[in-house]
C-alpha cells in the first residue's frame, strides 16, 4: 500500500480537518497513513477503530505561516521537516502538507533532490474548462525565474502528469503567450518554443481563454506569470460569485430563479472549489509532494491524500525521468 506522510499541524485550522480528512480517505481508500505532528493534541482527535491504522510520529515543532520558509531547513524537529524526512528515507511514497507552502517546497528541493534530468521542480494547478475536465497549469509559483529550459521541461512534467493521473493519452501541450502566432511572445517564450517544437503533443503557443476552453491540457509558464493567472482566476471566481449574490437579493425575481436553479449553483461551486483538488503537486523532485491550501477542510485533505496515492500508482516520476531524455534528444535533431 501507498504510504503517505502527513504534516498532522502545518493548516490554519489545526489538526482536526487534517485528522477527519484522513479518515475519510480510509474509509474509501487503502493507504498507510503516517501522522507528524502533537500526539496528545492529535490521538484525542482520532477515533478508536482507527488507531491501529495510522501511525503517528510525535513531535512539537511547528513552522508557522509567519515563518521564513528557510527556518524550516534548519528546524529538524520540525512536523515538515520530519515528514519530509520520512520521504528521503523510504519510510513514506509521498508527503501532504497545508502548512508553509514555502516550507514544504523548500525542504522537498533540498532533502529529497531534482529527479535525474530536471533543472527545476514546478508547482501544478488545475484549472476547471467549458467540456468539464480540467487543464494543468505549470509553473504556478516554485520558481519565479525561468529559463526557456526550465520551461520547456514544465511542459513535459505536465504531460507526464496529464497521462499518468489524469488518464489523458496524448496530451496537447501549449505555451502560454500573449498570442498564438508563432511571432508573438518575449524572448523566453520564442526559445523556449524552439527547444519543443519537436516534442510530442506540442500545439504551441497558447493564450489565456485556451486555459478555459478545454482546448488544451497542458500549458507551460514560467512560475510568475503562472502564479499571476491562478490568483487572477481565483478573484474573478469570487468576484462573479459576489456580484451573483448582490442581484439575487436585490430581486425577487432572481431569488426565484435562484431556487430553482439551487443545483446548478452546487454544480459551479464544485468547479471552483480548491477542496475538490485537495492540492498542487511539487512536480520533478524524488517522491511526491502535495501542496494543500493552508485552509483546507477535511474534503481537501482528503483529496489530496487521494492525489498523492494516484501519483504514486502511476509512477510519474519514472515517465518524467523518459521524457526528458526524449526532449533533450529531440534538442538534437
Amino acid at each position: 500500500m501507498v504510504r503517505i506522510a502527513i504534516d498532522a499541524m502545518g493548516g490554519d485550522f489545526g489538526p482536526e480537518p487534517i485528522i477527519k480528512g484522513c479518515v475519510l480517505a480510509l474509509k474509501q481508500k487503502k493507504f498507510t497513513p503516517i501522522l507528524v505532528g502533537k500526539k496528545s493534541e492529535i490521538l484525542p482527535l482520532l477515533p478508536k477503530r482507527y488507531r491501529d491504522k495510522i501511525s503517528i510520529v510525535d513531535t512539537d515543532d511547528v513552522i508557522s505561516m509567519s515563518d521564513s520558509a528557510t527556518d524550516a531547513v534548519k528546524r529538524k524537529e520540525s512536523t515538515i521537516y520530519k515528514a519530509t524526512e520520512l520521504v528521503k528515507n523510504g519510510e513514506a511514497d509521498a508527503l501532504v502538507s497545508a502548512g508553509h507552502s514555502g516550507a514544504a517546497m523548500t525542504l522537498a528541493t533540498i532533502r529529497l533532490g531534482r529527479l535525474s534530468g530536471v533543472l527545476r521542480p514546478a508547482l501544478i494547478t488545475f484549472m476547471p474548462t467549458v467540456n468539464g475536465t480540467r487543464s494543468v497549469l505549470l509553473d504556478v509559483g516554485a520558481n519565479v525565474d525561468s529559463k526557456p529550459e526550465y520551461i520547456a521541461q514544465f511542459a513535459v512534467m505536465g504531460g507526464c502528469y496529464a497521462r499518468g493521473v489524469m488518464g489523458i493519452k496524448e496530451p496537447r501541450i501549449g505555451l502560454l503567450a500573449n498570442g498564438e502566432e508563432k511571432s508573438k511572445g518575449n524572448e523566453v517564450t520564442k526559445a523556449t518554443t524552439k527547444l519543443l517544437t519537436n516534442y510530442k503533443g506540442f500545439v504551441g503557443n497558447v493564450e489565456g481563454g485556451d486555459i478555459f476552453n478545454g482546448s488544451c491540457d497542458v500549458i507551460t509558464c514560467d512560475g510568475f506569470h503562472g502564479n499571476l493567472v491562478l490568483k487572477a482566476s481565483e478573484g474573478v471566481a469570487t468576484t462573479i460569485s459576489f456580484f451573483i449574490k448582490q442581484y439575487i437579493r436585490k430581486s425577487p425575481i432572481a431569488i426565484t430563479g435562484a431556487l430553482l436553479m439551487r443545483k446548478v449553483f452546487k454544480l459551479l461551486k464544485k468547479e471552483i472549489d480548491y477542496a475538490e483538488i485537495g492540492g498542487a503537486p511539487l512536480i520533478g523532485i524524488k517522491g511526491c509532494v502535495i501542496v494543500s491550501h493552508g485552509k483546507s477542510n477535511a474534503k481537501a485533505i482528503q483529496n489530496a491524500i487521494f492525489q498523492a496515492i494516484s501519483f504514486v500508482d502511476a509512477d510519474v516520476n519514472a515517465h518524467i525521468i523518459e521524457e526528458i531524455a526524449i526532449l533533450e534528444a529531440s534538442k538534437e535533431v
